[in-house]
């Protein structure tokens, strides 16, 4: 077996003409939703936008090999099909259906002779994807002080401590959102009456504005999917959403998606899904939202916990998250655990300080924090959340009283 990668001609009927020597690979990644393959090739077959049915060659030799890899790692969402083309496949005739449905398989066939047809002599998925380390620290920034806007930050390390103000990064302003991406770094965006943005190095360092991305709006939230993409979603009177690529560049406005409402909260969760829920639209809201893995955002789910605004949320524990605080005309220190799979669990209350419009950030690899808030005034508290989800008391006297700020996680490194 050869490995080399050789250049083939495609006819116009689809099918891919063979090469002479021992098994190559295709040089180009198959997408089409039907495919006629050759004896002695190798194929990455990309199933990212549509199953592919992949045609097996009619005149087959025995000891011909063909090989299909799932270039996507997504054979479960949109399956692999085969069409063996009049041959049998190990053993059963033509009519059999033969589906490969499991995400990063890889599947090697050989022809043996008319009685068994096509045999696979190996059909593995290789089931750990690349996964990157979690990330370590986390940082709160911009939001008001109860009088103005500002453009203060703060960086939260490893173990939680939160240091002192850093000034003068970006445009001040108040009621944005923030999450991770790309694995190591994070994005601040929105707030009251903007659509900038500012991307966050694996440093901790804050980069110039960026304008113009998607609808200017306060009260949204924002949270990490699919390992190194993130999505920012909803505020007040609008229902868009905007995909972040691992890059940091925000796509345009997706539009009508769930219950428009602003001042919810976001938060990752089954390690590369994410829940919006909470909010206020003409009223204080119970609602979810789950988003898969590829960023597509579900229809609302009602009554969980009790219904406000003004909350935060924040991951623990790799693949959970937890949302707390809150105002529904009155401040609230309830919290409320989500699992593995985004269900979201019954009211925990008596939890810290009661207060709302606060923030929150992962930090330490799977713990999160809860920081600053408004009770009757802005306050400059903190509460831990250990990786079971248990939130800690408050710690006061952390950076500049605010509220309307965000925070999010970034770095591997400690």
């Amino acid at each position: 077996m050869s490995g080399k990668i050789i250049d083939n001609v495609t006819r116009s009927s689809g099918t891919i003409a063979p090469t002479t020597g021992g098994l190559s690979w295709e040089s180009a990644v198959i997408t089409a939703s039907t495919v006629t393959v050759e004896g002695n090739r190798g194929y990455y077959i990309n199933t990212t936008s549509n199953a592919c049915t992949v045609t097996l060659p009619s005149a087959a030799s025995i000891g011909d090999q063909i090989i299909l890899v799932d270039y996507a790692r997504n054979f479960a969402t949109n399956n692999l099909i085969i069409d063996s083309n009049g041959n049998k496949f190990q053993g059963e005739a033509d009519t059999f259906t033969v589906d490969y449905t499991t995400n990063a398989q890889s599947i090697s066939i050989v022809f043996s002779d008319a009685t068994k047809g096509w045999i696979p002599v190996s059909d593995d998925a290789v089931t750990e994807a690349p996964v990157a380390p979690p990330t370590q620290r986390g940082i709160f920034g911009f939001g008001s002080d109860g009088s103005a806007a500002i453009n203060k930050t703060n960086l939260v390390s490893s173990s939680g401590v939160v240091a002192t103000d850093t000034d003068g990064v970006g445009t001040a302003r108040s009621a944005l959102a923030a999450t991770n991406f790309g694995g190591d770094k994070a994005i601040f965006a929105y707030g009251t009456s903007s659509n900038l943005s500012n991307l966050v190095s694996n440093s901790g360092v804050v980069a110039s504005d960026t304008s113009g991305v998607g609808t200017a709006r306060a009260g949204s939230a924002a949270a990490p999917y699919g390992e190194d993409k993130a999505i920012f979603g909803y505020g007040t009177s609008v229902s868009v959403t905007n995909l972040v690529s691992n890059l940091g560049v925000i796509s345009t406005d997706v539009s009508g998606v769930g219950t428009a409402r602003g001042y919810l909260g976001a938060a990752s969760y089954g390690e590369d899904k994410v829940i919006f829920a909470y909010g206020y639209a003409s009223d204080y809201s119970s609602l979810k939202n789950l988003v898969n893995n590829s960023g597509t955002v579900a229809a609302d789910v009602t009554g969980v916990g009790t219904a406000r605004a003004g909350v935060a949320a924040v991951s623990y524990g790799g693949d959970k998250a937890v949302f707390a605080y809150g105002n529904n005309n009155s401040n609230l220190s309830v919290s409320n655990l989500v699992n593995n799979v985004g269900v979201v669990a019954s009211d925990v209350s008596g939890v810290g300080t009661a207060r709302y419009r606060l923030s929150a950030t992962s930090f330490g690899g799977d713990k999160g924090i809860f920081a600053y808030g408004y009770t009757s005034s802005v306050v400059s508290m903190s509460n831990l959340v250990n990786n079971l989800g248990v939130i800690a008391a408050d710690v006061t006297g952390v950076g500049t009283a605010q509220w309307l700020a965000g925070g999010a996680t970034f770095s591997f490194s400690a």
